[in-house]
C-alpha cells in the first residue's frame, strides 16, 4: 500500500553513452527529489539494481541550474559521469529544452553540461572538475587484483591514481588479449583502492597512436560490479595520456563484455578535460514515493 505522504515524482530511464537502446550504461533519474529521506534515495537505488541512480534537487548554488545526488546500491556519490550526462538529457526533456546548456552542482562542485537532441538520440557533452594526478602503484599487485601477470600491464604506462571529480586508479594493459582474461577479485580490488579513496579500477588497453581505447571498469564494491561504460573514468584517462604521450583526444569502447556496447569520448579542454557520448531515453514513468 502506497503511503498517504506520498508525492508523485517523474521518473526516467535511459541508456547513457549509447547509439542505441538497451546499450551503453542505464541509468534511472528521480526528478523533485528535495523531500525525499537519504535512506528512501539509498532504497530506491538498490530497487533499480542499476550501477548509478541519480535524484535532482533544487541547486544551492545561485550558479548552478540544479543539483544532483548519485547513489550506487552501496553507497553515494560526489560526482561520476554517465548520471551527469543522462540527468542533463531528463532535465532537458522535463523542461522541453531540445538544446541548451546546463551547470549541475554534485558534491564534486559545478559541472556544465551541453545537451541536443538528435532525432531519437541526445548528445551531451560535459566539461569534468580540475585534473589530479596522483601517485603510481604497483603493476604487479594491480595485475593480480584482476587476475593478470605482471606481463598483462602495459610495460611503458604504470598504473596510476588519477581524478577529474571523482578518483580511479587508471592501469594501462598490454594487449586486448589481455583485457579479455580479466577474472576480477573484488575483495583485492577493495584493498587496492579504499586506501586511496579511488572507486574503479579502470584497465585500458591503448592502440597504436593512443587516439582509441578498449576498457573495462572495475568497482572496488561487489555490490556493483563492473561498469559497462565509466564517464568519470575516461576523463583521467585522458588526462593521464595528455600528460604522458600528449594525447588530446581518446575515443573508447567499453561494456562488449557485458553486452552493453558503450561509446565514450574525451578531450582536452584548456587545463580540463571534456567527456561526451549519445544518451537514449528508454522509459519515462511516474514514481510514487
Amino acid at each position: 500500500m502506497v503511503d498517504e505522504l506520498s508525492v508523485t515524482r517523474q521518473v526516467s530511464f535511459l541508456d547513457v553513452f549509447a547509439e542505441e537502446p538497451l546499450a551503453g550504461n542505464g541509468l534511472a533519474v528521480v526528478d523533485s527529489a528535495d523531500l525525499l529521506a537519504e535512506d528512501v534515495m539509498h532504497r530506491f537505488a538498490r530497487e533499480t539494481r542499476l550501477s548509478e541512480t541519480a535524484f535532482v534537487l533544487a541547486p544551492e548554488d545561485p550558479q548552478a541550474d540544479y543539483r544532483v545526488r548519485i547513489w550506487t546500491p552501496a553507497e553515494e556519490l560526489p560526482f561520476a559521469g554517465h548520471p551527469s550526462l543522462g540527468t542533463a538529457v531528463a532535465v532537458a526533456r522535463w523542461r522541453e529544452v531540445s538544446e541548451g546548456s546546463f551547470t549541475q552542482q554534485t558534491g564534486a562542485g559545478l559541472q556544465p553540461i551541453e545537451v541536443r537532441q538528435d532525432v531519437e538520440v541526445w548528445r551531451a557533452s560535459m566539461r569534468q572538475a580540475p585534473i589530479e594526478l596522483g601517485e603510481e602503484l604497483d603493476r604487479r599487485e594491480v595485475m593480480a587484483a584482476v587476475g593478470l601477470e605482471l606481463r598483462d600491464a602495459d610495460p611503458e604506462l604504470p598504473p596510476q591514481l588519477a581524478a577529474t571529480g571523482l578518483r580511479h586508479l587508471i592501469a594501462p594493459v598490454a594487449s586486448a588479449e589481455s583485457l579479455a582474461r580479466v577474472n576480477p577479485d573484488y575483495d583485492a580490488i577493495d584493498r587496492l583502492l579504499h586506501p586511496h579513496d579511488a572507486v574503479v579500477l579502470y584497465l585500458a588497453f591503448c592502440e597504436p597512436g593512443k587516439s582509441r581505447a578498449r576498457a573495462r571498469g572495475l568497482a572496488r564494491m561487489r555490490e556493483v560490479g563492473e561498469d559497462p561504460a565509466t564517464g568519470s573514468a575516461v576523463g583521467p584517462l585522458c588526462a593521464y595520456l595528455a600528460e604522458r604521450e600528449g594525447v588530446t583526444a581518446i575515443g573508447i569502447e567499453q561494456g562488449e563484455e557485458m553486452f552493453r556496447p558503450s561509446r565514450l569520448e574525451a578531450e582536452m579542454d584548456g587545463d580540463g578535460v571534456r567527456v561526451s557520448g549519445a544518451v537514449v531515453p528508454l522509459i519515462d514513468g511516474t514514481l510514487h514515493i
